[in-house]
Formats: structure tokens, C-alpha cells, sequence
């Protein structure tokens, strides 16, 4: 058995003469916790789409427990993306339908429970993300922010899945909600034994709930290593990115 999730090699998408991948090679542990950064339009979300399935890259080899996925049917893919959820950058959740029908969507849909049973199902999940019971009856436009993002935590938690998304996480956040996210985002990885893949630009959140860190610029991984390396590398790009500095080589275009 593959001791990865997640292979990616040698992977290249372009959208018109626009390199949004560039020989991407990136592999995940099982059970490991990786964290995407960059700045915007570095690839982040394409890399993302391409392992879901949602886009097919013009080359390359992407593998999910050692399985390629490149190529694969869609009721293949249906079936490899049983096991996988995300969490959303706006929690995407659904407007017409109550917190607990938004945590059980999944359950319901998906792998077709019975309504009382997810219910149940949901109304743990919505515990182990700080929310309690009373809360399963309202709907997303009665409750916070901050109370969005655990929703869609615990929707993304609700069907046990082996490999879960995240999606800039913490944007819109203040500090103190952005570090309760992060450190639910930690807890459910760990107690499900997930394997996670996080694309964001905030360094408090990568410090948080990464085990391993790539950094993606112009379509390429120019950098892999710990949470702890990111404070030690030499790495001018990564310097750069991590300290928040308008000078150095990630050059930005800047349009009046």
C-alpha cells in the first residue's frame, strides 16, 4: 500500500497561453496535514480542482491511495470523491435549508441516510465545532460569520471523509475567530486521522494547522518543508511572502 494520499507529477495546466501549472510535483502523507501558499492567481485553486477531478490538467499524473485519477470516468471519480470533502472559502452553504439539513447534506445526498439518523449525526458534528443543539434549527441567514465557517466544518466533518479541503478558511475572520477555526481545523484532522490540503495566505493559520508547507509561485512548487523551516529557510521567496514585504523577487503587477 502507498504510504500517500495525494501524488502529483509532472503536472501542467494552461487556460489559453497562460501556464497556471508548470510540472507541479507534490505528494501528501496519509494523515498528513499540508498547507498550499502563495499570493493569488499562483495556481493554488487550480492545483485543488485538478486532484478533486473538477479540472483535468493538459498532462501529467495525479494518483489518490495510488489510484490515477487522470482519465478516470465520472462515476469513477464520483466514487473516489465519496471519501473526500471541503470546506468552502464562503462556507457555500445552502440558504434554503437549516443548519442541520446543510451538516447532513452530505449524509442524506450522498451516501442516502435516513433523515432522523443524519440529524443525530449533525447535531454531534455541530458539538464538536462549538455549536450547540439549538442552533440545528435556524437558518444561514439567522447566525454569524464566524458561526458559517463551523457549519461548514462540521458539514465537511459529517461523513467521516479521508481527505478534506480547505479553502482559505479563516478569510473575512478577525484574529480571535480565525485561531478558534484554525484550532477546530487541527482537532478534526486529527481525530478523524484525515489527510488535509489547505490553500491560504494567512501565516497564523499556517502555523496552525500545517505539518508541511509548499509554496506555489508562478505555477511552480519553488518551496517544501516544515512549519518549522518556514521561520529558518533562506528562501528569498518565502522570506518575502511569510514577512509580508513589498520588496524582493515575487514581483506583483500593479496596474493603474
Amino acid at each position: 500500500m502507498t504510504e500517500f494520499k495525494v501524488e502529483m507529477t509532472n503536472v501542467k495546466k494552461a487556460f489559453g497561453p497562460k501556464k497556471v501549472l508548470d510540472r507541479v510535483d507534490l505528494s501528501v502523507k496519509k494523515g498528513e496535514s499540508l498547507v498550499i501558499i502563495g499570493g493569488s492567481g499562483t495556481g493554488k485553486s487550480v492545483t485543488i480542482k485538478c486532484i478533486q477531478g473538477l479540472l483535468v490538467p493538459d498532462s501529467g499524473s495525479i494518483k489518490v491511495d495510488g489510484t490515477e485519477i487522470v482519465g478516470m470516468s465520472e462515476r469513477q471519480l464520483e466514487q473516489i470523491n465519496q471519501k473526500t470533502s471541503m470546506l468552502f472559502q464562503g462556507a457555500a452553504l445552502f440558504d434554503s435549508l437549516n443548519i442541520w439539513e446543510n451538516v447532513a447534506f452530505g449524509l442524506v445526498e450522498g451516501k442516502k441516510m435516513k433523515k432522523s439518523e443524519a440529524k443525530e449525526i449533525a447535531i454531534e458534528k455541530l458539538r464538536q465545532v462549538g455549536l450547540t443543539p439549538d442552533v440545528a434549527n435556524l437558518y444561514p441567514d439567522e447566525v454569524s460569520g464566524g458561526m458559517k465557517k463551523r457549519i461548514g466544518l462540521a458539514r465537511a466533518i459529517a461523513t467521516n471523509p479521508e481527505l478534506i479541503f480547505f479553502d482559505e478558511p479563516t478569510t473575512g475572520l478577525d484574529p480571535i475567530m480565525s485561531d478558534v477555526i484554525n484550532n477546530l481545523i487541527r482537532d478534526c484532522v486529527t481525530n478523524l486521522g484525515a489527510t488535509a490540503i489547505t490553500i491560504t495566505h494567512d501565516m497564523s493559520s499556517v502555523r496552525k494547522i500545517a505539518d508541511r508547507v509548499a509554496m506555489l509561485y508562478k505555477g511552480k512548487i519553488i518551496w517544501q518543508g516544515s512549519v518549522a523551516e518556514i521561520n529558518s529557510t533562506d528562501n528569498p521567496y518565502i522570506q518575502q511572502f511569510v514577512n509580508g514585504r513589498a520588496e524582493g523577487p515575487i514581483q506583483m503587477e500593479i496596474k493603474s
